[in-house]
Order: C-alpha cells, then structure tokens, then sequence
C-alpha cells in the first residue's frame, strides 16, 4: 500500500491522490466523478452560477456514467429569491441541475421546519441528515445517508448538520409551544452523542455493502466550536473515505490525521468553486477544485432559462428604490476583503442599528453581525439590495432590560474573538470596549445557550446615551425577533425580560422609515467611515 499526497492547505485548486484500498478489491471499469458545492445562499447566478453546475455534469457524463452531484448546505436562504419562496425556487433549480444528495445546513430551516419539510418533499434528491432527531421519538427525522452503487461499486453519502444549527437558525423552529425542545442535532458539548450517531450511520452504509464512505457535512472549521468542526469529526470517525464539508464559507483541499487519514473540502460560497473528489478504477481518490474545467463549459440553457424565470418573478419589486448611500456600507474591510461584520465595529452595523433605535424609539439596539450579509455599494439603495444585505426577513422587538442582561449579552456576543461570531453586537445608543487580554469566562449549554458569566467580563466602559451603565436600571432595548424573543445566537438572557413592542416592524420596515424620515433618503457623511463610529473599542 502506499499513500501519495499532493497540496496541503488550504489550496483553491489543489490536486491529492489517496491509496486507501487494496487493488484486489476493486473491479470498476469506469471512474466515479463526485462533483460537490456548498454555501450556496441563493447565489443562482452568481461566480460560476447554477447553469454551468448542470453544464458541467453533463460533460462529465460524457467522460463516466458514474456521475454525483452533492451539496453540503446553506443553498436555499441568503438572497430574496428563498426568502420570497420559502426556498421552493432554489430547489426547483437545483432538481433541474441535477443534485443527487443535499444535506441541511442551519439556514435551511430558517423558514421553520415545517417550510423545510415542504421544501424536503418537492426536492428530487431529497435531504439527508444523520443527526437531526426528533427528540420525542428518539429518532431520525431524515434518511441518514444515500448508498448508490456504481458497477459493483457501492457508495454511501452520510448527510451531517452542525448541531450549532439550535441556536444560530431560529431556535423556536425546534421548540413546541411550551418552548420544550423537540428537535435536536446531537448537540451535547464534548461531541460524543454527535460521533455516536454519525458513527452508527457509517457503521450501516457499510453493512450495506459501501466501499467508500463520505461524509457529506455541513460543520466547518474556522470559528466553529472544535468538538463539531470538521477536522475534528473527521479525526474521530472509523471506516469513513473522506469528508465534503461546507458551514464556515472557507476554501481547501487538505490533509487530516486522526484514527485514519483522510481528505476534508469545502468549496468557499456562492458557487465561487466546483469541488471534484474522483474514484479511480484501481480505487484510488483524486480531488481537487474544478474551476478550470469551467472557463470553456457552454452554461446548460434549460436551467439558465429556468433560473431566469424564478429570479424575474421577483424582479419588480426588487427593483424599487428606497435612496441611494453616498458611500460603500461595509460588513468586509475594504482593504482586505475578509468579514469585519461579525468581528469589530463598521458603518453597517451602525446604521442598522440606528434604524431599529429609530423606528422604535428604544434606549439602545444591539444587531447581531451574523444577520448582514453583505456591503452595501455606493449608489442606488433598492429592496434587492437591502434584501442581499439582510436576507432573514426578521422582526424588530423592544423589550424592558436590566443593564446587567444588557451587559451579558454583549459579553455573549464577544466571546469568541478574536474569532467570528454571529451574535457579536452592533451597538446605536452607546457604546463599549473589548479587552481581548481577558479570557472568555462565559458559560453555554450543550446548545451554545447562554448560562451565565463565570469571571471577568471582557466588555467594559459601556456607555448608554451618555452615562455609565447602570447594572440595575430597567433600559429599553431593541433587536431582532431572532434575538431578544427566540435565544438566536444563544441570548437566551433575554428570555423572561417584559416586551415593549413586540414584533411591530420588519427590519426592512425599519431600515426603511429610517433611510425617508431620518436621512431624508440619503445616507451620507456620518457613515462614510468603513470601521464606524468607533461605537466598539477592541483592545
């Protein structure tokens, strides 16, 4: 046996060869070609787009007859054209390009689970998922893998979502009306009920008959809690080939060593790559990211028509204007292109905080980083653009608040840096400082739910409407639905506060009211800072 390995790290296009089987035990006389994608959010047109996916596969029909297409999550929420169908156009879509398995990601259940259930059952392919329990039963909701067989060859595709998926979809998605949990992901926070029930998936596709494993997973890397990231599932794991991975936006081609040694990949976002794992004959793996065989593909002009279609029923009233931003409102930096949003202060965060102060009149907003999506150019503000930004559809909520649940929760949102964190706090009506020198002492449960704060706070000087904040005093404070009612992003400290107003304007209700009555149209001077308004401070 021996083991040739080309390309560690995180490579765009990266080739690696794996020997992992015996040549004796092998007889196919075609190679398998597993194409795979993930993080699509919506992203139909967008980088290699949709119509050349479907082109692609059908040219590599022509080289096999042994041709997968798979996706690891994230593709039916992030631009108007899911949030307007409860993500009915995207699968439409993706049946017409032929996808043969899809796995949920988190943002697959952002319409709640009975819309995904709907969109389960109009989907060819069908969704796949090992750890997504009804917790009632004790049983899976979904098929936990697809075994294909190929010649003689059998091939099992596990489907994975990451159990961080309770708190960062909206976690009342998963609760009966009592706010008892009824769904779950095996999201115990050492990992092991996640290990066991992947394990006991592989364990059967293999029984079956399945030669080759993968794990078709929506768990990630960077930023992600360690004992639910990829690498570390993929460590953990027996008689798995390899793990097609998707969740944290990120782009390799690599290397992990654990019990065995195999390939994890991820294709980035938005269709930016093709990722290409290929079975030999002989049993060996190649994979690979695929993009230069895209260049020279003709886009498939069924599915091009069918994405036109879907994207121009929306189009008119996307296209109404709302204003116009004299400068580029950034959730990335400017200068480097990578995500700020989620990280330190910036003029996005700023202004839609200022929006939801605004339209309710409350104390102070906190807006989660997790919910803007996108920068906002320079030049005409229309619904489109504001639903690229903010693709959630969310509510704007006021509830009474002491200053100790205030400060709580921006500790909660700053815990992880200097990683991403979707519940790092943008702030209007104050503003405070992160002494990233103090370790995180929050505590959560299994779910990522905020328990309490158990040393030091790492947010300090926190100012609201001009005074020290008053751990005592009741304050008015506004955010998301997502948020301050549902525990999204784990604030769960927010739970039993009194609520004010409750759900009375959409975000792009409050965006909106704020863009006509504050700015007059015209977001000008004030935000043309790309970092903001110095509102957090990060030492």
């Amino acid at each position: 046996m021996q083991t040739k390995f080309l390309g560690f790290g995180k490579i765009a296009l990266a080739t690696a060869l794996l020997f992992s089987q015996s040549l004796s035990a092998w007889a196919l006389e075609n190679p398998i070609y597993i194409y795979h994608t993930n993080d699509v959010h919506c992203g139909v047109n967008d980088n290699i787009g949709f119509a050349k996916v479907a082109a692609l596969k059908q040219q590599a029909l022509k080289i096999t007859p042994h041709v997968v297409l798979v996706d690891a999550g994230d593709a039916i929420q992030g631009a108007p054209i899911g949030k307007f169908t409860d993500g009915q156009a995207v699968v439409k879509i993706m049946n017409a390009v032929g996808y043969d398995v899809l796995v949920p990601g988190n943002h697959e259940f952002d319409y709640g689970m009975d819309k995904f259930l709907a969109v389960n059952a109009n989907s060819n392919s069908g969704y796949f998922c090992a750890n997504l329990m009804d917790l009632r039963t004790g049983k899976q909701v979904l098929p936990g893998y697809k075994l294909m067989t190929f010649e003689d060859t059998k091939v099992a595709f596990v489907g994975a979502t990451t159990p961080e998926a309770s708190v960062t979809s909206t976690p009342k998605f998963f609760q009966d009306e009592e706010g008892k949990w009824i769904y779950g992901f095996c999201d115990d926070s050492k990992g092991k009920k996640l290990y066991r029930q992947l394990q006991q998936n592989i364990n059967a596709a293999r029984k079956e008959g399945a030669k080759y494993v993968f794990l078709v997973a929506h768990l990630g890397d960077n930023g992600v809690k360690k004992e639910w990231s990829s690498p570390q599932v993929a460590k953990k794991l027996k008689h798995l080939t390899a793990v097609i991975d998707g969740h944290s936006h990120e782009t390799f081609t690599r290397f992990e060593l654990g019990k065995a040694s195999r390939v994890v990949a991820q294709t980035g976002t938005k269709l930016q790559n093709i990722g290409l794992v290929i079975i030999r004959p002989d049993g060996s793996l190649e994979t690979r990211m695929d993009n230069y065989r895209v260049v020279n593909v003709t886009p498939d002009e069924a599915v091009g028509r069918l994405v036109n279609s879907e994207v121009n029923k929306i189009a008119t009233v996307l296209a109404e204007k709302l204003g116009e931003s004299k400068f580029r409102l950034c959730a990335d930096d400017p200068q480097t292109g990578k995500r700020i949003i989620r990280t330190q202060s910036c003029n996005l965060g700023d202004l839609i905080a200022d929006s939801f102060r605004f339209a309710t009149g409350a104390d102070v907003a906190v807006v989660g980083g997790g919910g803007l999506r996108k920068d906002i150019n320079a030049g005409p503000i229309t619904h489109n653009t504001f639903m690229q930004t903010i693709p959630f559809g969310n509510m704007v909520t006021s509830k009474k608040v002491s200053g100790q649940k205030l400060l709580d929760s921006l500790e909660m949102g700053a815990r992880k840096l200097p990683n991403e964190n979707g519940g790092f706090m943008h702030i209007s009506g104050g503003s405070y400082t992160i002494d990233t020198a103090v370790p995180s002492s929050v505590e959560v449960d299994s779910k990522g739910a905020f328990i309490r704060v158990n040393g030091p706070y790492r947010v300090k000087d926190v100012i609201i409407n001009g005074q020290p904040l008053d751990l005592k005093r009741e304050y008015v404070v506004c955010s998301t639905n997502y948020a301050l009612k549902y525990g999204g992003d784990g604030m769960t400290m927010f739970n039993d506060c009194k609520v004010v107003q409750d759900e009375t304007y959409s975000d792009f209700d409050a965006f909106s009211l704020y863009l006509k009555e504050k700015l007059g149209g015209i977001i000008g001077q004030e935000y043309a800072n790309p970092y903001g308004q110095g509102r957090i401070k990060i030492k």
